[in-house]
């Protein structure tokens, strides 16, 4: 056990070291380098000059390397200048919502999709699970901003149940003062994880149904149900620890399109704003935080399999 977890903790280290040399190379990829990117194009070459001696862009490719990687460590994501703020202050005020809507968008996901999966398993070839899985086709083949567009019109401009834009604090707490507001935001980023989710569900549901310990516990007499859910269901669960971690990114990437429709003021908000106003340092904060996030997102995930299924760690 914890030979795996070492091995795993050295893997995520070598990932994360990975994505800083890609984005580091990307970085020095810009025409004209981070100076005439950053400065714009009617920069002087003395303007350039001064930039890049001020943030020790003028030092060797190496040394500038590590210089980054302990900044990126210690928080330092260098300063926006289009913002006029640091872009550590930026993240950290935006990350939390970020959080908080990838959360409860998970919680939601595995509410709703784990049930039907074992429903439509239980009953697979009938009525219900024909109309589920057309269901999770539409949905996990509809494009994010389609289905936040919809429900919009259906449940904001038609029913008038919930406001059309999510929140707009500066904090976390008014969030849950104005709750309402955040539904559609969290509904729209969990359908297309609930198609996927409740699809890998049945099947691995269906898998362990037809496997020998299911019809050895039949045999010692215990009940459909208590077979379902005491030893199918935790065997079934362990592909879908598996997805939990794999689908973080996936939900970083809806999270900037949600953010955008419903104008939540998000990381993937502030990266669809650095991108169209080429905020360059904002971007590679962003991107660095999300890798970071999504390596730990994996991590976690692989240790919680282990817990569910011990076998994994031989």
């Amino acid at each position: 056990m914890v030979g795996y977890i070492l091995r795993r903790l050295l893997q995520a280290v070598l990932v994360v070291l990975v994505v800083t040399i890609i984005v580091f190379i990307l970085l020095h990829s810009l025409p004209g380098g981070p100076a005439r990117a950053i400065l714009g194009p009617r920069a002087t070459p003395g303007q350039i000059t001064q930039f890049n001696h001020l943030n020790g862009l003028d030092r060797p490719l190496v040394v500038q390397y590590f210089s980054s990687v302990w900044g990126w460590a210690t928080g330092n994501f260098g300063f926006s200048y289009v913002l006029n703020q640091s872009v550590g202050s930026l993240l950290a005020e935006r990350l939390p919502k970020t959080i908080i809507l990838a959360l409860f968008s998970l919680i939601l996901t595995v509410i709703v999709a784990i049930p039907i999966g074992v429903y439509q398993a239980v009953r697979r070839n009938r009525t219900f699970d024909y109309i589920m899985t057309a269901l999770s086709f539409i949905f996990y083949a509809a494009p994010t901003f389609f289905l936040g567009l919809i429900l919009i019109e259906v449940f904001s401009s038609v029913l008038g149940w919930f406001p059309p834009e999510a929140p707009q604090s500066n904090g976390v707490v008014p969030i849950f003062q104005q709750f309402p507001a955040m539904v559609l935001p969290i509904v729209t980023l969990a359908l297309l994880s609930i198609a996927g989710f409740s699809r890998y569900m049945r099947s691995s549901v269906l898998d362990n149904v037809g496997q020998d310990y299911v019809r050895t516990a039949r045999a010692k007499g215990a009940s459909p149900s208590r077979v379902l859910w005491r030893h199918v269901l935790r065997n079934a669960l362990i592909p879908i620890v598996t997805l939990l971690g794999l689908s973080l990114p996936a939900l970083f990437a809806g999270a900037l399109i949600t953010e955008s429709i419903f104008n939540f003021p998000g990381m993937g908000l502030l990266f669809w704003q650095a991108a169209q106003q080429s905020d360059y340092p904002v971007e590679i904060g962003v991107v660095i935080v999300t890798a970071f996030a999504t390596v730990i997102g994996n991590l976690l995930a692989d240790l919680s399999l282990v817990a569910i299924d011990p076998r994994v760690a031989l």
